[in-house]
């Protein structure tokens, strides 16, 4: 059951590491040049740092 946990976790870490890239991409820049990169994987990584904290409080993706 530890293992489903944290496969879980760290599935829903990289999707929101990637939805909140892409939003940041979305708002920052209407040509693919003019991205700020180094924001992108900032943005990027808090929002996987957010999820990863939310998870400590229980996944409600998780079967019981």
């Amino acid at each position: 059951m530890v293992e489903r946990e944290r496969c879980n976790v760290g599935i829903r870490t990289v999707r929101t590491f990637a939805e909140s890239a892409l939003a940041y991409i979305g708002t920052s820049a209407t040509v693919l040049g003019d991205v700020n990169w180094l924001g992108v994987l900032s943005a990027g990584a808090f929002g996987a740092v957010t999820a990863m904290l939310l998870a400590l409080t229980g996944l409600p993706e998780a079967e019981e």
